[in-house]
């Protein structure tokens, strides 16, 4: 029986399967879609609460302190030209923020107007050049000035948080054009047209991820980046790609493009620079180039949007091939998208990498910048600095500063070298010294310059706020005590009234007290006995001779008077005198401005002014004066140290080149010192070991004050004499009350014209002797031995001061000429010439006085 077969029913039901399966297919699709915008929408409301959290608890970036240098005076005479004013103003922002001010340069004279935000008034001045020469300051009103003070120059920013990062904020239209075409044409061409995610580049880069294996390919956006540096750790995960995405949708939609890439351009990392983090292209510019962003050529802008990729890969410093290589890639990208021309490109190829010199000290003088925070915390507190972008002005120099830092580190060569030769066979391990240098001025208390040990990417640790035993540097505050005494006419143990003359036992001697004993020694055994005039004991820094001048005129008044001047610790006891109690280099910097001031002691200060952006006065202060010595006092002190440098431990200074007028005073103990200064410059060097141990352990000769602080010293000083604003170092002025007077250095009596050798000394008014070095030597010598020039009273021989190379150095000044000798018709007769005073000044390249 046939079977009858019902097709139809058959493709109805095929029918009927396919179509529940689509319909099962679309379901699924619509619930997983529903199921993912649901997803979506809680984790994008989720992350829009963290984004509006983000954005409501502050400014994406941190307010950052500006520092600022300390006002550069202008004065008729310096050699300047209008052009190197101009480029100085330009640099400090005028003529770019007129608000700041404003300046016109016409040939060889330059128009100044400061704005309503300049640190100075709004009063103006045009400065006249001629053949590099300053000749005339002149005021809006007519008026002639004796100086000008331009706008103080930006040196860095303040570190935001623990992180140490450094970032300058800058704006979208003050950042260059080909800054912007730079950076999207390497790291995202199509930035201003898509919505935040370049879908396709996106979708490759996953391709590739999954193929590989690897979590290598970016496709990131500028958008994306952001997201990530501003809200996400930098670990990779799918997940963390997803919240990347959400937070981009978010940044999209609350922020235009202009906003987004001038974020973006600030945020991102460029590298490090000492200890600290680069951030943002503001920042990197200073750092890099030396120069503002808004300066920024198209080669340079092209090498900051080249690092982009890889900062630490791409660092200028370390390899420069590389960075070339890879700014010219972004330039020939820059031409692909059509930004530039091919010959601006091949033009912007052949330029050379002109980097800022890579010494951070120098530049950003960052042990300074350290303390201006510390002291910023302590008046004004953390979060006042945090919350608003202040700008901090200091008393800084930054020519002064990169001469300081140059000068530490060309100096430090010398100490290592001299550590290497003086090493005890056999032993290895060798310890290399720290350093600190502070510059001040003499007569305002500024801290010009500050350098806080050898290299400030290696450590932190600032050694010009270090306690340390300051050693014969002190010894001029014995001096000067006993100098006190002479302006009351204070009769010394039966011997007259102190003077330079003064005899001093330096015999060895026990000066111990509550019936303990104290015996010193001079730094060599057996140096200079018997009785020594207080200008050689300070000379040659003999230590019994100078306590048993300080036992004359009492320890506690020694003390007491070195407290007043600012070193704090000093106690009266025998051994102050020698320096055993510890002080800062900052201390002795101002110490010394007793000395070098007119007895007035000024507290040396780094922060002039703080003020709001608007140029509106927050806190202003002001420097810390005292009268702690007689201008007499203070000038006969001088007058010793001065001879301190021409034939005593600090002649190492003068055989360094330095022969500008000054006084000095070396100084040996564990670590050695040199503090020293010139009419307008003060400075004090410390060199010691971080550890606290004796700095000439270990070696065969011990290291002194002047074979290792004194040659620093004179780097610094032959380097600020250079400067403009140092070059007219002046002899020092005498008060009222002081002579000086040639006296002769055998028979320590005022010189005449028979006299072989003389130098300078200054004596108070009514002190100085009334014999002369021929009239003493006629009353102890008959005819024949006048005749033969035999016999008399001999004054004891005088010790000559080695020289580096260690042989004895001629008892002669610097710059006299030893005299000739005298015939026998003079030697009965008299006569003969008298030896001339050496000039100021010897050196004949040195700058007019």
């Amino acid at each position: 029986m046939p079977v009858k077969l019902k097709l139809g029913n058959r493709s109805k039901s095929r029918s009927t399967f396919g179509g529940t399966l689509l319909r099962g297919v679309l379901l699924l699709a619509l619930g997983c879609a529903i199921l993912f915008a649901c997803i979506f929408g809680v984790l994008y409301f989720k992350y829009q609460k963290v984004v509006d959290d983000r954005l409501a608890s502050g400014p994406l970036f941190a307010n950052s302190a500006q520092i600022y240098s300390g006002s550069r005076e202008i004065r008729p005479g310096q050699h300047l030209t209008a052009g190197t004013i101009a480029r100085e103003l330009k640099s400090a922002g005028y003529n770019t923020n007129n608000d700041l001010g404003t300046f016109q340069l016409s040939g060889d004279s330059i128009q100044i107007k400061p704005g309503p935000q300049s640190f100075h008034s709004t009063d103006g001045a045009t400065i006249a050049t001629e053949d590099g020469v300053v000749t005339s300051i002149t005021a809006e009103n007519g008026a002639s000035l004796q100086g000008y003070k331009l706008e103080p120059q930006l040196i860095t920013a303040l570190s935001e948080d623990k992180g140490r990062v450094k970032r300058r904020l800058v704006k979208y239209d003050e950042i260059p054009p080909h800054m912007v075409e730079a950076v999207t044409s390497i790291e995202d061409r199509r930035f201003f047209e898509h919505g935040g995610v370049n879908y396709l580049r996106l979708i490759k880069c996953g391709v590739t991820d999954v193929i590989s294996g690897k979590k290598r390919c970016g496709g990131s956006t500028l958008t994306q980046q952001l997201a990530k540096n501003l809200f996400l750790s930098p670990e990779k995960s799918y997940k963390r790609k997803m919240i990347e995405l959400l937070i981009t949708f978010q940044l999209e939609a609350r922020f235009n493009k202009q906003q987004l890439f001038e974020m973006y351009v600030n945020e991102m990392n460029l590298g490090h620079r000492g200890s600290f983090e680069i951030n943002g292209v503001g920042e990197a510019s200073q750092a890099f180039f030396g120069k503002d962003f808004k300066q920024l050529d198209l080669a340079e802008c092209a090498t900051l949007a080249g690092m982009f990729q890889r900062p630490s890969y791409y660092n200028p410093y370390r390899s420069p091939e590389r960075v070339i290589e890879r700014r010219n890639v972004v330039l020939d990208s820059m031409v692909e998208t059509g930004a530039i021309t091919a010959s601006e490109a091949n033009r912007a190829k052949a330029e050379p990498l002109r980097l800022a010199p890579p010494n951070v000290d120098a530049s950003e003088a960052p042990y300074f910048v350290d303390l201006v925070h510390d002291q910023l915390v302590q008046r004004i507190g953390d979060q006042a600095i945090g919350q608003q972008s202040l700008r901090i002005y200091t008393s800084l120099d930054p020519d002064l500063q990169r001469a300081a830092s140059e000068a530490v580190e060309a100096g430090m060569k010398n100490v290592d070298e001299l550590i290497r030769k003086r090493h005890k066979a056999g032993d290895t391990n060798i310890t290399y010294p720290q350093v600190a240098l502070v510059a001040i001025d003499p007569h305002t208390g500024q801290i010009l310059a500050l350098v806080g040990g050898r290299n400030y990417t290696t450590s932190q640790l600032d050694h010009a706020v270090a306690e340390r035993p300051t050693g014969s540097i002190f010894k001029p505050f014995v001096y000067a005590t006993a100098y006190n005494t002479s302006l009351n006419g204070t009769d010394l143990d039966g011997e007259g009234v102190f003077t330079a003359l003064t005899k001093l036992n330096n015999d060895s001697q026990d000066f111990g007290t509550g019936g303990q004993s104290y015996i010193p020694g001079n730094f060599e055994h057996g140096e200079y006995p018997g009785m020594v005039p207080a200008v050689q004991a300070i000379a040659h820094s003999l230590n019994i001779a100078t306590i048993a001048l300080a036992q004359k005129v009492g320890y506690e008044n020694v003390a007491a008077l070195a407290r007043s001047a600012g070193i704090v610790n000093a106690r009266g006891t025998p051994s102050v005198a020698i320096g055993t109690y510890n002080a800062t280099p900052i201390d002795m910097a101002g110490a010394y401005t007793v000395f070098a001031n007119n007895g007035v002691h000024l507290k040396p200060w780094l922060l002039a002014s703080v003020r709001n952006p608007n140029g509106d006065i927050v806190a202003d202060y002001a420097p810390e004066a005292k009268q702690v010595l007689d201008p007499r006092t203070a000038y006969l002190t001088q007058s010793l140290m001065e001879n301190v440098m021409t034939f005593g431990t600090g002649a190492s200074a003068r055989a360094h080149g330095f022969t500008a007028p000054a006084a000095g005073k070396t100084g040996t103990s564990h670590d050695v010192w040199f503090a020293g200064y010139s009419s307008n410059l003060l400075c004090v060097i410390w060199v010691g070991n971080d550890d606290y141990t004796d700095i000439s352990r270990n070696l065969t000769r011990p290291l002194q004050g002047a074979d290792a602080a004194a040659p620093i010293w004179a780097e610094f000083m032959n380097r600020a004499i250079k400067l403009p604003q140092y070059s007219d170092m002046k002899p020092f002025t005498a008060p009222s009350g002081v002579q000086k007077i040639l006296v002769d250095k055998a028979t320590y009596l005022p010189a005449d014209s028979t006299c072989p050798v003389d130098y300078s000394i200054a004596f108070l008014d009514g002190t100085i002797p009334q014999s002369t070095c021929s009239h003493m030597g006629e009353s102890q010598q008959n005819f024949f031995q006048k005749l033969f020039g035999i016999g008399g009273n001999k004054p004891e021989p005088q010790p000559t001061q080695p020289n580096p190379d260690g042989n004895a150095a001629p008892d002669v000044a610097p710059g006299q000429q030893p005299p000739p000798k005298k015939n026998i018709f003079k030697r009965i007769f008299g006569g003969g010439d008298k030896p001339k005073t050496p000039p100021p000044n010897p050196d004949p390249n040195a700058p007019p006085q």
